[in-house]
């Protein structure tokens, strides 16, 4: 079974040709950009622009029609208007593997409805999948295809999968900033054909995906989407963010893609069956997907005593209500840690329970090393399952000429290496918007990534997604003592 999914859906992720059809020879149309950016990304095959009487566009040579073309065609990207679609669509006569139509106007209206189950079954009369209509196309680091502007330079292991074009771009976008890297995203619209279930499959079957993300708006065969997700039992961590869960939700749901949104106590039940990770905003998918890329999760060891470190007591106060109400405990250390912290004769305005408060002042000791020995009694006696390091960047401006953050942040890592697959290392970088506050924020957050520590920018972001994280151990931990 894996071996074929793998096998059908290899055209779309892998193609070694692309048809584009609704280039301009004079203009600069979307799919003149398409062309532009997959040569600038790197693809190597062949790229036939397809148009009724031009002889080229762009340099390359075009064709007259699907069914012209010098070689099959692996995948098609269309973005002309609906009604020339399935007449083009059956001329192809077998020689397209995927087709993703960008157009909109089918059913995600009244009066398209009928033209997109035009638009399905002149895909089938001409022997292709279909992705969309009314999205906006798809990311393949391996093929060096993509549909955005910008790109992740490296190739990564979440797979995603998005019912919007618009959060598409948006997770792509983002995910370059924070530190995602993707083995493929790709946009379906309105699932006349192809949908999310379809796709899931392919990534839970693709070795070169760990994580897998969704913006589903709804799902037209729910039942099936359960048992891909039950029959993989935890195989891989699948992030949902789920449009449409309130009565106006739905509404917009039903006048964006077309799509009939269930009921949102389905998809509770959905999560806890499955282990599935439900999330509420674009930043907490964007945080939870980070999480997973980071952080191997842990079955024997559901994630749940945590420990707070770093500079800011009011900020700290508050990260333990956080870390509260999301199911982490920040409970105070034992004797042996506070009494091993006691000898460490810290300067005064250090606070040595849990969390562990330690201003600049004290994280100039040493130029930073002062962590070290903090850290190591940490570890040694208190055992937590999950640290996270917070930082006030703002606090250090002027404060310090050493690289204290870097420092500090490279002793929690050695630190971490003496005690392999004990505790959770994240890191949360604070900062009061200064223009070039947030430049050395994205320069630090970059070099931390790279040593793959996830890296948020607020303490209740970090809590979420750590309690995403145990939510899913604790899945896993339950589906180990069923087996």
């Amino acid at each position: 079974m894996s071996h074929d999914v793998i096998e059908r859906f290899k055209p779309l992720f892998e193609p070694k040709t692309v048809a584009v059809i609704g280039a301009s020879s004079r203009g600069m149309t979307f799919p003149n950009i398409f062309i532009r950016r997959i040569r600038e990304f790197g693809f190597q095959g062949g790229i036939f622009p397809i148009h009724p009487s031009a002889d080229s566009i762009d340099g390359l040579p075009a064709y007259r029609s699907l069914a012209e073309t010098p070689e099959p065609v692996d995948y098609a990207l269309i973005a002309v208007p609906a009604a020339q679609i399935p007449p083009l669509l059956r001329g192809a006569r077998g020689r397209v593997r995927f087709a993703q139509v960008i157009s909109s106007g089918f059913g995600e209206v009244d009066e398209g409805k009928e033209m997109e189950a035009e638009l399905a079954a002149a895909a089938r009369e001409g022997g292709m999948r279909l992705l969309g209509p009314n999205c906006l196309g798809m990311y393949s680091h391996r093929a060096r295809i993509t549909f955005t502007e910008t790109w992740p330079a490296e190739a990564g292991h979440i797979g995603a999968i998005s019912q919007s074009g618009g959060l598409g771009t948006d997770l792509v976008r983002r995910g370059i900033s924070r530190g995602l890297r993707f083995s493929g995203v790709v946009t379906v619209g309105n699932c006349a054909d192809v949908g999310p279930n379809d796709l899931l499959e392919f990534y839970l079957a693709d070795d070169e995906t760990r994580v897998i993300g969704m913006y589903v708006e709804a799902t037209k065969d729910g039942r099936r989407l359960f048992e891909i997700l039950r029959a993989a039992r935890g195989k891989k961590p699948v992030v949902i963010l789920k449009g449409g869960r309130t009565p106006l939700g739905k509404a917009a749901a039903a006048s964006h893609t077309g799509a009939l949104a269930g009921d949102d106590r389905a998809w509770v039940a959905l999560s806890r069956q499955t282990g599935c990770v439900l999330v509420e905003t674009l930043d907490d998918y964007v945080n939870t997907l980070l999480t997973f890329q980071a952080l191997a999760p842990r079955a024997g060891q559901p994630t749940r005593e945590t420990v707070l470190f770093g500079n800011g007591g009011g900020a700290s106060v508050l990260a333990t209500d956080f870390f509260a109400r999301a199911g982490l405990d920040v409970v105070p250390f034992g004797k042996p840690a506070l009494e091993a912290l006691a000898a460490l004769r810290l300067p005064p305005g250090t606070s040595i329970t849990n969390p562990v408060d330690t201003p600049v002042g004290t994280l100039q000791q040493d130029d930073g090393g002062v962590a070290e020995k903090i850290l190591e009694v940490i570890y040694g006696l208190a055992r937590p399952q999950a640290l996270v390091m917070h930082l006030n960047m703002s606090a250090f401006v002027g404060r310090t000429k050493t690289d204290i953050l870097g420092n500090v942040t490279q002793i929690a890592l050695r630190v971490q290496a003496r005690y392999p697959g004990q505790a959770h290392f994240a890191l949360v970088l604070r900062a009061d918007g200064e223009p070039q506050l947030e430049e050395r924020k994205r320069e630090f957050r970059a070099r931390a990534v790279a040593l793959g520590i996830p890296v948020y920018d607020e303490l209740d972001a970090a809590a979420r997604a750590l309690a995403a994280l145990a939510g899913f151990e604790r899945f896993l931990h339950r589906q180990k003592g069923e087996a």
